[in-house]
């Protein structure tokens, strides 16, 4: 739910444009081919690029998925509704007519949109969004394993500044939200731009929506490492690139375009060469380099070994 509320905010604005500029140009198309330009326009009324709009509109319960976050938008109390538009009418132009979301057949209407919305441009980038996901957990769980909490605070991007006890966060607006001994949930976004993103009643769930890198692993494998490339193949070149942060099966699968199939395939000899070495747990397999592999990735890289 949050990548649907930041890819409708890349259509207000120039801001980021040309970085997303292949998404919007197809996602434009679609939306004409498939008649959804006018329900798309309602969209952008409830999802303005301000300094808010309703938080029930990214319900925690969309981590489960799609179908249970708007289960939940569905299911929100009617006073709530009321009230979260009633205080976006206030900080922007919001037409009254949005107050008929309070009524469960227009929200279910509402759910009806944004699901064509989804199929229509956000499923044809899925794994190019997850992908990217997929590098920033890596990267931040190797953070955590080096050097504990206070070593993946100070991994995140330069948007965040950890100063113990402090969080500071680049925001639209100055406040403060105290945890209060809860956790605080990041979600690195695809479609966020610049500025992070949270949730504005502070009793809420804490979260903070932050902009991921949008770097493609196999473009980035084949500039960088030409020479590994040369040696390795395209495809296992950029297969251990992408192991440099750790990844599952699947997190490969997605991050290169490739069958799950073919990913064992590039795994089994790269680890049967040394490169990599794998380790089960229960459904999942989790590869990481070997001293060998991180060794022959280091001259490409530019800095030191990912493995310790």
């Amino acid at each position: 739910m949050w990548e649907i509320a930041c890819s409708l905010h890349r259509f207000q604005t120039q801001s980021g444009r040309r970085a997303y500029a292949d998404w919007y140009r197809e996602a434009r198309v679609a939306l004409a081919d498939h008649r959804l330009g006018t329900a798309v326009r309602g969209l952008l009324t409830l999802f303005p690029r301000a300094a808010y709009f309703p938080d029930f509109l990214t319900p925690p319960e969309a981590g489960s998925g799609l179908k249970d976050g708007l289960a939940a938008i569905l299911d929100t109390p009617p006073a709530r509704v009321r009230h979260e538009i009633g205080r976006m009418a206030r900080a922007t132009d919001a037409p009254s007519a949005l107050f008929g979301l309070v009524d469960k057949d227009a929200r279910e209407e509402l759910v009806r949109v944004l699901r064509a919305y989804d199929n229509t441009v956000m499923a044809p980038y899925r794994d190019r969004m997850q992908a990217c996901v997929d590098a920033e957990r890596g990267r931040l769980a190797r953070a955590f394993l080096d050097g504990g909490t206070d070593s993946m605070l100070r991994s995140l991007p330069p948007t965040m500044r950890w100063r113990p006890p402090v969080l500071e966060v680049d925001y639209c607006e100055t406040r403060d939200l105290h945890l209060d001994g809860r956790g605080l949930l990041f979600i690195p976004s695809y479609f966020c731009w610049r500025t992070p993103v949270s949730l504005a009643d502070p009793r809420l769930p804490p979260v903070l929506v932050y902009p991921v890198s949008r770097a493609d692993p196999r473009a980035s494998a084949d500039r960088t490492d030409a020479p590994l490339t040369a040696l390795l193949g395209r495809t296992r070149a950029a297969v251990l690139s992408v192991v440099a942060g750790g990844a599952t099966n699947s997190e490969l699968a997605r991050a290169i375009s490739v069958s799950p199939a073919t990913t064992t395939h590039h795994t089994t000899v790269l680890r049967d060469a040394g490169l990599i070495e794998s380790q089960r747990h229960a459904n999942t397999v989790l590869h990481t380099l070997t001293p060998a592999g991180a060794a022959l990735l280091r001259p490409h890289r530019g800095g030191p070994s990912p493995v310790a």
